[in-house]
């Protein structure tokens, strides 16, 4: 059973970018300049991927602290995977502990929580936590930063090379404001990382009750209400970057900006992109999993013929504000015998924009039907006679 059908998006001019950068039109914008006193930028949808602005995004250049970004990606990587647990407690070594830079001064010899390991990588950048999760997962951090290469290759990133853990100044390592843009995006796929990313100040307290004072790297997080997570770095090499999201109106934004002149730069710059994201751009609800869809799916051998369905989860289309891009759905139904249970997956919703797929989404039972008795069955063919 298969059918099909079209739904339009109701137009929407937003005409805010003047208002918001000084230019008229979005594409003007594009031809020019955002950001102030950086290298390279990057904005994109984060559902879709679609870019909405770049500038010099696949130049090659040292990322500091931003390389935080794929350790942490691996490390909630073997949570998920369950090869370490948040619980756990983890013996830090002596190299881990000898690491400079941003730390929470990790004493070798203690054991630490994986989350509170996690927490201050997030917060506050620390470079001993890194090396001593690193080297947890992956045996040495040497290991782990081929892993790092190897997720970033799979992800796409052409652009990047990865020579440790930290982001810490060592030569042949790089990325680009496009690579980073993809990175952290499926970092932020890991829902845990949000427990994390907004904490602005706590104490890390150590096992010999020593505590370490870490105040969140991001100042997005408190200047831009808006912003839910990021990754900030520096080196006198890389200058000031920063990976961060923002999500407003069901729209979540990403944006990277390398090679900032100052902090300022960085933060301003960001803030100016993701007004521009949001002024312009929209995520368009065109599947709401609270809503049936018009019709119901047949089921065999049931108390009753058919089951009324919905999809399981909100599917959204991403588009520029003045935009009206022709979604339709196809939508596909499997060969059901009863019992049929609520919520039980019966199908297939696909989503076009403008012909091309974008999502597929599963249609679940919005019901439940029993198995027919074999007193359904004569009650079925005494009507019948009656008739």
């Amino acid at each position: 059973m298969k059918k099909l059908f079209t739904v339009l998006f109701a137009s929407c001019i937003t005409a805010t970018c003047a208002v918001c950068t000084g230019f008229t039109t979005v594409e003007e914008v594009k031809s020019s300049k955002l950001t102030e006193n950086c290298r390279s930028a990057y904005l994109m949808d984060y559902g879709s991927g679609e870019c909405i602005y770049k500038e010099n995004e696949t130049a090659r250049m040292p990322i500091a602290s931003v390389c935080k970004v794929m350790t942490l990606t691996l490390v909630f990587d073997a949570v998920s995977d369950g090869r370490i647990a948040l619980e756990d407690m983890i013996t830090v070594s002596e190299n881990a502990s000898s690491m400079g830079g941003s730390q929470v001064f990790l004493q070798s010899g203690l054991e630490y929580k994986v989350d509170d390991l996690i927490k201050s990588i997030i917060v506050c950048s620390a470079n001993d936590s890194c090396v001593a999760l690193s080297e947890t997962v992956a045996g040495s951090e040497e290991e782990f930063v081929a892993r790092m290469n190897e997720k970033a290759k799979s992800l796409g990133c052409t652009d990047t090379l990865f020579a440790n853990c930290t982001g810490l100044p060592r030569e042949t390592q790089y990325s680009c404001a496009k690579d980073v843009a993809l990175m952290f995006s499926n970092l932020i796929k890991h829902h845990g990382y949000y427990k994390y990313s907004k904490i602005w100040l706590e104490d890390f307290v150590h096992p010999d009750n020593r505590t370490t004072s870490m105040t969140n790297t991001n100042k997005l997080i408190r200047k831009y209400s808006f912003c839910d997570g990021g990754k900030t770095g520096f080196t006198n090499e890389a200058g000031f970057c920063l990976a961060s999201t923002a999500t407003k109106n069901n729209l979540r934004l990403v944006s990277v900006v390398l090679g900032a002149k100052s902090s300022d730069d960085r933060f301003d710059s960001t803030v100016k992109m993701f007004d521009f994201g949001f002024a312009n751009y929209k995520n368009k609800i065109v599947l709401d999993k609270d809503v049936t869809l018009n019709d119901d799916f047949a089921v065999r051998g049931g108390k009753r013929d058919s089951v009324a369905v919905r999809p399981e989860r909100n599917s959204y289309v991403f588009s520029a504000a003045d935009k009206s891009p022709e979604v339709t759905h196809k939508v596909t139904a499997f060969d059901l015998k009863a019992p049929v249970s609520a919520d039980q997956v019966v199908g297939t919703i696909e989503v076009y924009k403008d012909g091309v797929l974008v999502d597929t989404v599963n249609v679940v039972a919005a019901g439940s039907v029993e198995k027919a008795s074999f007193g359904d069955y004569f009650r079925d063919i005494a009507k019948e006679w009656t008739i």
